[in-house]
């Protein structure tokens, strides 16, 4: 053969020589697919016949009847598609030694997750800053998907995919984190937009985004990032960001005016546009209110109670998560309908609702609870969610 081989097979399977490529497109026999990419990705260890009829035998739903004979087929078809690279090279590449099938050992063949592979480790031993981001920058874009995504359930696949993707975070996060340094703010934002296409649940990767958006002055875009994170973060596992992840929130919303402005202008930018029913606020500005209000009753001696309610099915346990997020909308609903304006909420988990009761005692706290229970029951007569609280004192800061 005259030219090399060029695979990928990190975000898609395909093989290319010259000016001819052949890909799990246009071919969508995923067992040819299968044992292709078996025969390139082992090239450099002995491979059996037995090797590759338990690829195969691993692929099929049922029993085969003859399984050499299935293999003899599938190296058939998978002959005739190299074939499409150059006259004869289903033969040359694919060749039979001692009664077993291998990829041709002496055929010039450039695999992406290997080149990926050296160059991450190159950078990981590299002497300087400069050395390490020049040779992730050329990493990073070999890594378009994880490895073998249409075969990443096939038993010999599994570890190999896990592993790039560790591989790929762990060089992703390094490489941020020297183009941070390095003041590359645009490209690091571009680093960070890739990466979290590949792995969408990394907070890392999201720190990384708002910290560049901040630098490059878009403070509404690191804010949105944060949204975007809690919100995926919330609906996915039912948990709350990390406290690095609310400092850095807490930093990008800081409002700074450029000039000195009027007392007349801070106060209109204080101010609340609508004020109806209860205060909504996330989880973490509700952490600030509830410190404030610790350290204003330690002078005042005003009684505040914080009530959680619970949302479970009539048998206490878990409500199914679409039965459970329209009734967790149609509490909170409920909650900033019927409560006081000076009553603070917010959702502090998956299932659970927090309110703040200013100038409210034990007996109107539980009042309250119970109140708000029998008209969730009234206005959702078939909802399958049980609601329970709990009301405790909000202890003074001494």
């Amino acid at each position: 053969m005259s030219n090399a081989l060029y695979v990928t097979m990190l975000g898609s399977f395909s093989i290319q020589s010259g000016q001819n490529t052949v890909d799990e497109h246009s071919n969508r026999m995923k067992k040819v697919w299968l044992l292709l990419a078996y025969l390139i990705y082992s090239r450099k260890r002995r491979v059996t016949q037995n090797d590759l009829l338990d690829v195969i035998r691993g692929a099929d739903s049922g029993e085969v009847d003859d399984p050499a004979g299935r293999l003899k087929a599938l190296l058939y078809r998978s002959r005739g598609m190299l074939d499409g690279l150059y006259e004869g090279a289903g033969h040359d590449l694919i060749q039979r030694q001692n009664g077993a099938y291998c990829w041709n050992s002496q055929a010039e063949l450039i695999l992406d997750a290997e080149e990926f592979d050296r160059l991450c480790k190159a950078a990981a031993a590299a002497a300087t800053a400069e050395e390490k981001l020049e040779l992730y920058r050329q990493a990073m874009p070999l890594y378009q998907g994880d490895f073998l995504p249409k075969l990443s359930m096939e038993p010999w696949v599994m570890p190999i995919n896990a592993y790039y993707h560790q591989l790929y975070l762990s060089a992703a996060n390094e490489a941020l984190s020297l183009m941070e340094n390095a003041a590359c703010w645009a490209e690091a934002a571009s680093l960070c937009a890739q990466a979290l296409k590949i792995e969408p649940y990394s907070e890392e990767l999201y720190r990384h985004l708002m910290r560049c958006r901040m630098e490059q002055g878009d403070r509404a875009g690191a804010l949105l990032a944060y949204e975007q994170m809690t919100q995926l973060l919330f609906d996915t596992f039912g948990v709350m960001p990390s406290e690095e992840s609310r400092q850095l929130y807490r930093k990008a919303n800081r409002l700074v005016n450029d000039q000195t402005v009027a007392m007349d202008t801070v106060s209109k930018q204080l101010q609340e546009a609508h004020a109806q029913g209860a205060m909504y606020c996330e989880y973490d500005f509700f952490r600030f209110l509830y410190q404030a209000q610790a350290r204003a009753i330690a002078r005042s001696g005003e009684i505040v109670h914080i009530a959680l309610l619970s949302l479970y099915d009539c048998n206490r346990q878990a409500l199914p998560r679409k039965s459970l997020d329209r009734a967790m909308d149609n509490l909170q609903d409920l909650l900033l309908q019927s409560l006081r304006k000076g009553d603070v909420v917010c959702r502090c988990s998956v299932s659970q609702m927090l309110i703040m009761l200013p100038q409210a005692n034990y007996e109107n706290s539980c009042a309250v609870c119970q109140r708000l229970i029998k008209a969730f029951y009234r206005q959702y007569p078939h909802s399958p969610a049980q609601v329970h609280y709990h009301v405790r004192l909000l202890e003074p800061k001494l």
